[in-house]
């Protein structure tokens, strides 16, 4: 196939497609939990009840990564991303007209299915249609979308759900999933097939011989390193406000802005870092580097003697650091990624961001229930100083080969 080069508006139009399918994903993360407050007393259940419904959908999106990127790998990113985009809208809009807190519990497993799509989808996409000279910053726009999903989703559901109802609510965003799918079907002409992107076509290789490759050091490092940043960065995300009132008797306004900071830390970090990926080749420096200094802050923050006023900056500094890290471990990952394996390998490799995410509630809540707030940054800094030595294997790890059977 003759792949037309590469030029600064067709990568440019790439990273936005898949920006804003990679926004639209994170925006189904926050749909339903936003409207938790409604459906709480619309159903007469616990919030346990409606926990179970996150759980479930990060659940299903763990297990179905990897086997969505086997099917990205057949069947091409393009097909699979457009089902899960169909998948996420369809379960939207089916929730809408659930008739009970039970109706929810298959329809969020079918959400979580049609999540699983994303990341083998988007990198597979990013990795064969991108130069290489700018794909560090196609990465940074990837991460960046993401926060923005998250960000929208509460506003849009809110304000639907206020105005005409939490069904509406959901069925509107239902729309918006069948809408980004239809965006992302008229511009799938500017897409380079990763399965035949730099090489002849890429025969399947066969299940035993895909498995032995996904159980290579340098991958199970990769998904150490996905699970242990997860844990560490949805745990600050969520229990950072209640650690913070605890550990300093802060105003709960002062604990929210602290967070908003660690947010918009994260999100600066991740653009700074898509420009230093693309300036540098010891990406293994950057991304063990962030996670140290983001580990340096939440243990100084432990320590519980910082005046209030200080809380801010530092998690402005934590996310900052962390959020460098994004773009510089896409491309360890991509460099460990033989040709035509995208799929399988960053579906696999991201669904330690799923098993990071699905137990930090458990840990972290536990840390808390026990009157110990200092240890979840404590905790934090823990798992964040373990990424590093998963990022060894990353460097030291040979060229990988085409694909082959």
């Amino acid at each position: 196939m003759s792949v037309e080069p590469s030029t600064l508006g067709r990568d440019a139009r790439v990273i936005g497609v898949v920006g804003t399918a990679h926004l639209t994903s994170h925006f189904f993360h926050m749909a339903l939990p936003a409207l938790f407050p409604i459906l709480k007393e619309a159903f007469g259940v616990p919030y346990i009840a409606l926990g179970l419904l996150v759980s479930l959908f990060y659940a299903a999106s763990g297990v179905g990564q990897t086997a969505a990127g086997f099917l990205v790998d057949r069947l091409g990113a393009p097909r699979v991303l457009l089902a899960g985009l169909a998948l996420l809208g369809g379960a939207a809009v089916l929730a809408g007209f659930a008739p009970s807190y039970a109706a929810f519990l298959p329809l969020a497993v079918l959400a979580g299915l049609g999540n699983s799509v994303f990341h083998p989808c988007d990198y597979s996409i990013l990795n064969a249609s991108v130069s290489r000279g700018r794909l560090g910053r196609g990465y940074g726009v990837h991460g960046i979308s993401g926060n923005l999903g998250w960000a929208l989703a509460p506003v849009f559901m809110v304000g639907i759900a206020s105005a005409l109802g939490w069904r509406a609510a959901l069925v509107a965003a239902g729309c918006l999933g069948f809408a980004v799918a239809l965006f992302v079907a008229s511009q799938r002409g500017a897409f380079v097939d990763h399965r035949t992107a730099g090489a002849a076509r890429i025969a399947p290789a066969g299940l035993a011989r895909d498995a032995r490759l996904l159980l290579t050091a340098p991958l199970l490092a990769a998904f150490a390193y996905f699970a242990l940043a997860a844990t560490s960065q949805i745990g600050l995300q969520t229990f950072m406000t209640a650690a913070l009132i605890a550990l300093y008797q802060t105003p709960l306004g002062t604990a929210t802005a602290a967070l908003t900071a660690f947010l918009v830390g994260s999100s600066a970090g991740i653009f700074t870092g898509g420009f230093l990926a693309d300036r540098t080749a010891r990406h293994d420096l950057v991304a063990g580097g962030g996670m140290l200094g983001s580990a340096v802050v939440m243990l100084t923050v432990a320590s519980g003697a910082l005046p209030g006023a200080g809380l801010g900056p530092l998690a402005l500094l934590a996310g900052f650091c962390m959020g460098v890290t994004s773009p510089a471990r896409d491309l360890l990952v991509r460099a460990v990624t033989p040709a035509g394996a995208s799929g399988k390998v960053f579906g696999f490799v991201y669904s330690g961001l799923d098993l990071g995410s699905s137990t930090t509630p458990l840990l972290f809540g536990w840390i808390l229930d026990r009157g110990r707030p200092g240890l979840v940054f404590v905790a934090a800094a823990g798992l964040m100083l373990a990424t590093i030595a998963t990022v060894v294997p990353l460097r030291r790890a040979p060229e990988p080969a085409v694909a082959r059977p």
